[in-house]
């Protein structure tokens, strides 16, 4: 008996898969290759000669009076029907310090992912994505400023499990499953929880992104971060931005403590070639809960010019970061509140 079920469910396993086939060599399929590269130049005020200080502490331009390559990246997208999958590699120190938790080769896997859309408004992805907090992006290309802000440092990078991504009218929503953030692999780890509730103004003028990131990195640690993104557009010449996010981190047996930060985004073009980004940011872990342990706040100005030539974006950038506490180093060692630095960046896409 056990033999002939085995038997007929294996014939009608194949007599499926032989149609599936046979849909699917009906369908057309398409391929999509896009990538970029983007370099840069950064000199900081405060470190003339060589102290070894290169007062930064945000992401991927931790260097002094050197050029450097930001990144290279080459994304393929493959769809037939309701399937697709991406694979977006990238090689240079933003891909290094992305996918800092990873070794080898692995470090170099921005993103790899399936997806499968039964309908136009429901679609499920499985792999490794770029996180969805925040309003910057690891392509450097994508950003009008080309150092990053501190919320996007210390949040999180990406997220490797399962997600469904649904359409409501007007109204986005997702939800995921995913190991800790930032891990691409995590035997025997407990499992976040990933949201995001999306929607606009009737114009489409208007965007706003309500995100969430949480769970427990082991057995007596959980924490949840929220984070809010607002988009408007002005004029055809002026748009703004706005980032805010907060994360909480709660020991089992202790006392729960936050980082937080607030950022605005002011973008000006008066010719298509030409542009102008003003970011203001204020970033608080007075708790010393990130990775950095400042222990106190900062508030970072950043000026940036956006040279567009056809696929060629050069960016002038001059930016201010002051502390509340000496948190920043002279040439001699000696402690300082604020520092200056100024970026030459040019980054390419195609």
């Amino acid at each position: 008996m056990l033999r002939k079920f085995l038997a007929s469910g294996t014939l009608l396993l194949t007599c499926f898969s032989f149609s599936f086939a046979q849909d699917s060599a009906s369908k057309k399929s398409s391929w999509t290759f896009t990538g970029s590269v983007d370099a840069y130049y950064r000199y900081n005020f405060n470190n003339a000669r060589d102290s070894g200080y290169t007062n930064n502490y945000t992401s991927f331009t931790n260097s002094h009076n050197s050029f450097e390559l930001g990144m290279a990246s080459i994304k393929v997208d493959h769809s037939i029907g309701k399937v697709s999958a991406t694979v977006d590699l990238g090689f240079g120190r933003r891909a290094e310090e992305f996918s800092y938790n990873d070794n080898g080769t692995r470090a170099a896997i921005k993103q790899a992912y399936l997806t499968y859309a039964p309908s136009d408004k429901v679609k499920f992805t499985m792999g490794k994505w770029a996180t969805h907090v925040g309003y910057e992006l690891v392509d450097a290309y994508l950003n009008r400023n080309y150092s990053m802000d501190y919320m996007f440092s210390y949040g999180p990078f990406f997220h490797t499990g399962l997600k469904a991504d649904i359409t409501l009218g007007k109204v986005g929503l997702m939800v995921g499953i995913t190991n800790p953030p930032d891990v691409l692999s995590a035997s025997f780890s407990k499992k976040f929880f990933i949201g995001q509730l999306s929607g606009g103004s009737s114009n489409g003028k208007v965007k706003a992104y309500l995100n969430y990131v949480g769970g427990k990195y082991n057995s007596d640690v959980t924490t949840n971060q929220f984070d809010l993104v607002v988009t408007g557009t002005v004029s055809d010449k002026f748009s703004i931005g706005y980032n805010g996010t907060i994360q909480t981190v709660k020991p089992e047996k202790a006392e729960s403590a936050s980082w937080w930060g607030s950022a605005l985004y002011l973008n000006y073009d008066p010719i298509s070639m030409f542009g102008l980004t003003l970011r203001g940011e204020y970033f608080d872990d007075k708790k010393a809960v990130t990775a950095a342990a400042f222990g106190t706040s900062i508030f970072d100005l950043t000026l940036s010019a956006n040279i567009k030539i056809d696929n060629l974006t050069i960016i002038p950038e001059f930016r201010l970061d002051n502390g509340k506490d000496p948190i920043f180093l002279k040439k001699d060692g000696e402690g300082i509140k604020s520092t200056g630095s100024f970026i030459l960046a040019a980054t390419y896409h195609f």
